[in-house]
């Protein structure tokens, strides 16, 4: 039988290159220090801003022991992330090298252990390599074993353990009238003639319900039925059957695995959108990130589950796995709870010109899909997130039909997709690839008016009907220091936040040709480089904050749309300081009627849909107890208090970088009608064929590009936010600001003109 044994506690780790011969002895050890996994280098300065968080390597060391196991075992040792390139040795040996930070991988360590001790170290290194993706995004790259390493031991004869970190069974189902025929399938390693593969499939109350039996091969082949099968019926009904497979010889189990099984069965109209099992099931939900404040990407299992209980209790249907594969722990609790789940490799924002990068992706594809393959939560496999924010390189089309037509091959059962960013032309040929696409798309908050989302998504839809469309990103920044009674866009204030939400709530909810539609992001995340909103190292999207202890109002605007549980949220709460003897108190409910009290008063019941206004409300006393009451679920308590002045906490400093806030405008008094300048790239001058990178090195030339994206772009950025796209020349990230053929010609020959009388 197989046996597991957690190889995360007393490690020795440093930020190092060098891998020492021995195990560094008491005294010898100063520069280590003890560690348990999962565990990152980045766990503080990966948050922190200035984009200077450590990449490089770090290396761990152990001293493993053969366990007590028969002798002609094989032992594997199973790393479930490590990012983002590692390299493994065994007693000073290299045995692996493993490109891609997401996904598990297995070394087989059978004859190392042969002696019974050995000596483990594994390089980890998070440094930026052409041939690794991803390779630029807004995201920190967090480093080291993030993951748990398990130590596997098995029978010679046994599930495959050695191809792309699959668990050597896979299963799918097809519906037949009531009953459901399932696909099993087995790759057993070293079988014998006789030997047998047994599939046992248990129900809920651990009934066996089907069972089959095929001789064991290399790949072994079987069909059972489960009669009346109860279907997986998403978060109404997230019904999991099991799947036991055993390897059999004569009277003995030699190996024996087991997952879960959801039968159900999906499809995407582009007019009524996404059905499972024949119910029109409207796919509503959230993006998310795996990192927490302080721990970076090293989560536990506890932590996955509670991110997986909050996404359920807003309400949502689906979650969008950015932008990588997740942990497993996730994925089972996605499957027990009935999320449906877009699941997606890093191929982010830039291609690489290596062509060692698409074997990359290739590779990480292979790992998501073998890896994943059972999980009934999964849908879709994205293939891309805003790619062409490093322009549409040559290849890159050919790049992302090879990446379709290899999921395709892999997997015929689900459906393909990818992220577009907002700017790609709807008319794009990129937008034809996948069997259905969504886009990324900000108006309301990088640029423009949140009423945009509305028009661009019905002029697609009346453009291609026949073309599945879905929002793959949308959302807006809320600090919930910020405060004011007059929110606008690009203000951080948790009002505005609010208020965006509102409106795209209700937009989606009147547009069911969406096939799914995904906020970004259900939780704030680190990325070094950023420093928006008087908070650095972080993007403040999340519903809810990073640490996750406070659900942002913008939740409960969800909650109220898609939550079947009763509540009431008075919205406000944190901006407690009101100078004003009258005021406006929002209630958020999913509810029909809703009832204020005001210092132990009624104010007032109203008859409403998910948002309840009571306006004018007196704030008669210097501290004020506000609580709004609805049948059949708890009440909700605020108190706010009366002050003579505005509270200055809550209004956010004045950013240096903030248009108007004394920035040069290097193209102001331009001539709009003039003559462009011709495109010179003078040696030792700044130009567009610059990487961003190298820009923001100079001050001059930083203010420069940042204007012009100002002035000629559809977008406003700051130099902050350039910082995230430091890998991409100018000339390529040009597309990403202004899409119009016209204005990307003005903002790179005017800027080009302007940067080439900077000196380098």
């Amino acid at each position: 039988m197989r046996f597991y044994e957690s190889l995360n506690e007393d490690w020795k780790f440093a930020k190092t290159d060098q891998v020492p011969e021995k195990m560094p002895c008491h005294g010898q050890d100063k520069d280590w220090e003890w560690v348990d996994l999962p565990h990152t280098w980045n766990n503080w300065d990966g948050q922190d801003g200035g984009g200077d968080y450590y990449k490089g390597k770090g290396v761990y060391l152990k001293t493993i022991e053969r366990p007590d196991v028969p002798a002609d075992y094989k032992i594997y040792l199973e790393f479930e992330g490590v990012n983002s390139v590692a390299e493994v040795y065994l007693n000073n040996e290299k045995v692996c090298e493993h490109k891609g930070g997401y996904s598990a991988f297995r070394v087989d360590a059978t004859e190392a252990l042969k002696e019974g001790k050995v000596y483990l170290a594994v390089v980890a290194d998070n440094k930026n390599r052409t041939d690794v993706y991803p390779q630029m995004a807004d995201f920190t790259f967090y480093g080291g074993i993030y993951r748990n390493v398990t130590m596997i031991c098995v029978s010679p004869t046994h599930f495959c353990l050695d191809y792309f970190g699959s668990a050597g069974v896979a299963f799918d189902t097809k519906l037949q009238g009531e009953d459901a025929l399932v696909n099993l399938s087995a790759w057993v390693t070293d079988a014998k003639e006789s030997d047998m593969v047994q599939f046992e499939i248990m129900d809920e109350d651990e009934s066996v319900v089907a069972e089959a039996f095929a001789p064991a091969a290399w790949e072994t082949k079987a069909t059972a039925c489960i009669e009346k099968a109860h279907l997986w019926q998403g978060v109404k009904d997230p019904y999991l059957y099991t799947v036991t497979a055993r390897i059999v010889r004569h009277n003995e189990v030699l190996d024996q695995v087991e997952a879960s099984l959801g039968v159900r069965e999906f499809y995407v109209d582009p007019e009524k959108g996404f059905f499972l099992n024949g119910i029109p099931t409207p796919l509503r939900g959230v993006s998310r990130h795996q990192d927490r404040l302080g721990q970076g990407n090293a989560l536990t299992e506890e932590d996955h589950l509670e991110d997986a209980y909050l996404i359920a209790e807003l309400g949502a249907n689906t979650v969008r796995l950015a932008h990588y594969q997740h942990n497993q722990a996730f994925y089972d609790a996605c499957d027990a709870l009935g999320l449906v789940v877009w699941a997606e490799i890093p191929f982010i924002s830039v291609m690489s010109k290596d062509p060692k990068g698409h074997d990359n992706c290739r590779q990480q594809m292979k790992e998501l899909i073998y890896q994943n393959y059972n999980h009934p939560c999964i849908c879709f496999w994205g293939i891309s997130n805003e790619i062409t924010i490093g322009g549409d390189r040559p290849g890159l089309q050919e790049n992302l039909e090879d990446l379709n037509k290899l999921v395709k091959e892999l997997d015929s059962t689900r459906l393909t997709t990818m992220a577009q960013v907002s700017a790609l032309p709807k008319e794009s040929r990129h937008n034809q690839i996948t069997d259905v696409l969504s886009y990324n798309h900000y108006f309301g908050w990088y640029g423009g008016d949140y009423t945009q989302n509305e028009k661009w998504l019905d002029e697609f839809h009346q453009m291609y009907p026949d073309r599945p469309l879905g929002i793959s990103e949308y959302g807006c920044e809320g600090i919930i220091s910020w405060h004011t009674d007059d929110p606008k866009c690009k203000d951080y204030t948790e009002e505005y936040q609010a208020e965006y939400h509102e409106h795209m709530a209700k937009i989606i909810d009147e547009r069911p040709y969406l096939w799914a539609t995904h906020i970004w992001n259900m939780f704030d995340f680190g990325c070094d480089a950023r420093d928006e909103g008087g908070v650095k190292g972080r993007n403040n999207k999340g519903l809810v904050t990073l640490d996750r202890k406070v659900k942002k109002d913008a939740y409960y605007i969800y909650k109220a749309y898609w939550s079947e549980e009763p509540f009431v949220h008075i919205t406000g709460r944190r901006y407690a300081l009101r100078p004003y003897d009258h005021m406006t108190v929002k209630v958020y409910s999913n509810q029909k009627q809703v009832t204020l009290y005001v210092n132990g008063k009624s104010a007032g019941t109203q008859e409403g849909n998910k948002i309840f206004l009571f306006e004018n409300i007196a704030l008669d006393q210097d501290i004020n107890v506000i609580t709004a009451k609805a049948e059949g679920c708890p009440a909700d308590t605020v108190t706010f208090t009366k002050v003579s002045q505005p509270y200055a906490g809550y209004v956010r400093p004045v950013d240096e970088e903030d248009e108007g806030a004394g920035v040069k405008n290097w193209f102001e008094g331009v001539d709009e009608n003039g003559e462009l300048p011709e495109m010179t790239f003078n040696e030792g001058y700044y130009s567009v064929r610059d990487f961003v990178s190298e820009i923001l090195t100079n001050e001059e030339a930083a203010e420069i590009l940042v204007s012009a994206i100002n002035t000629y772009g559809t977008m406003k950025t700051k130099r902050s936010m350039l910082g995230i796209l430091s890998g991409v020349p100018v000339e390529d990230l040009a597309e990403m600001y202004a899409s119009d053929k016209e204005k990307r010609e003005r903002l790179l020959r005017l800027a080009n003109a302007e940067l080439q009388k900077v000196k380098k």
